[in-house]
Formats: C-alpha cells, sequence, structure tokens
C-alpha cells in the first residue's frame, strides 16, 4: 500500500521517515515505554533508524503493518507513534502505539487511535481491531477505553517481550461500535442466548434484525 497521512483536529498521522529518528530516540529513552512495550532495551540510535528508515517503510510496501508518526499540527513535533498490524485471522487488525513523555495527559493518543481505528475500518476493510496490553499497563487500557473499545479479559503468556513471556489484558473494537457497517455480518452471542432456537446457518432470524448487523441489513422475513 502507498503510505497515507490521517488528519485530526490536532494532528497528523504520517508514515515515518528518516528525519524522525532523533525525536523516535529520544522518545524512548522513557523507562516507561522500554518495560511495556517491545521495543529494544536499551534503545539506541541504531534502533531508531532501523525503525523509521526500515522497518516503517516496509511494513506499507508488504502490507504488513502500516505505522504512524503522531504529529502536532502546532510544531510539527513528534507526540508518539501508533501501529496497525495485520492479525493472520479474517479481516482481524492489532493496534499498538506509545507517548512520548512530555505529551502525555493531553488526549492525544486517544484521539489517534479513534482516526486510525476509522481508517482501519474503512479503507483497511477491517472487521475487528483488537488492543492487547501487558496486565498492569494502566496507562495504555485507559487510552483504549476512552478510544471505545471494549475489554473482552485477560490471556495467559498472551505477551513475548524481552524473552519473557507475559499475561495480557484484550480489547477489541467493531465497525459497528463506530456506526460503520462491517465487512461480514456479525451475529453477536447475545442474539443467540437471546433466542435459543435461532440457528444462523438456518437463514434470518424471525421477527427482526439483529443487533450489530451492517446498517442496511435486514434480517426480517
Amino acid at each position: 500500500m502507498e503510505p497515507i497521512t490521517l488528519t485530526t483536529e490536532r494532528l497528523l498521522l504520517r508514515p515515518f521517515h528518516g528525519g524522525d529518528a532523533d525525536e523516535v530516540h529520544v522518545a524512548c529513552q522513557d523507562p516507561d515505554i522500554q518495560r511495556w512495550t517491545v521495543v529494544p532495551s536499551p534503545y539506541t540510535h541504531a534502533d531508531a533508524e532501523l525503525f523509521t528508515r526500515k522497518l516503517s517503510p516496509g511494513g506499507w510496501q508488504d502490507d504488513s503493518m502500516y505505522n504512524f508518526a503522531v504529529v502536532l499540527h502546532d510544531g510539527g513535533a513528534v507526540a508518539g507513534a501508533l501501529g496497525i498490524n495485520r492479525r493472520n485471522l479474517h479481516d482481524t487488525y492489532e493496534v499498538g502505539f506509545w507517548t512520548a513523555k512530555k505529551h502525555r495527559g493531553l488526549g492525544y493518543m486517544t484521539e489517534a487511535v479513534r482516526a486510525a481505528a476509522h481508517w482501519t475500518f474503512t479503507s483497511l476493510r477491517g472487521d475487528r481491531l483488537e488492543w492487547r496490553a501487558e496486565v498492569g499497563n494502566e496507562p495504555s487500557r485507559a487510552v483504549a477505553r476512552r478510544a471505545g473499545f471494549r475489554m473482552e479479559g485477560e490471556q495467559r503468556s498472551g505477551l513475548l517481550n524481552k524473552g519473557v513471556r507475559r499475561d495480557i489484558w484484550v480489547g477489541a473494537l467493531l465497525p459497528s461500535d463506530l456506526g460503520l457497517p462491517g465487512a461480514h455480518p456479525y451475529l453477536p452471542a447475545t442474539a443467540l442466548t437471546a433466542a435459543p432456537w435461532a440457528d444462523p446457518s438456518s437463514g434470518p432470524v424471525p421477527g427482526g434484525p439483529v443487533p450489530g448487523l451492517p446498517t442496511g441489513l435486514s434480517t426480517a422475513p
């Protein structure tokens, strides 16, 4: 895919380039970023060069990941990084992010995640956007919640970070959470619980639409 730029009220989400290496290197000296994300520790300038010059452009070229520099309209400073990664599941993607310390607490990353989620559902035709973070990473979970993600539980040993397997929290955002149609119809378990006689393989549920189906798709007979 050709790299693109997303615009929000206060931010530009643009592809990384080599000129960002200095700011990325400085931001990733933060112990919290090294502790809670999978960036190398210690984080060298060579790591920043690799990320900005090779890994990020390469992800756009092979459609495996789409990394954005989260840049302020006012001054152009890099406030953080956000990536949308393709999962090996049907139309499922994962979001990951970090925020530079001096730009935290201002809502920038929540704003960026919402914009990236909308792009994932409309341009990539994603049907599910997942958020995962190590148990205890409260700031990341707070961003995900504010962006509309529903927390779905914990996974044991769900993350390998610096050679150690760790338990993780899992959340997800669906197109319908943003009022958008999905790529495929969605039949929530609550619909089957409410109508246990309903078999989605046998056709529509009598009596009306199934919650969660894209706008305009009716199951009424």
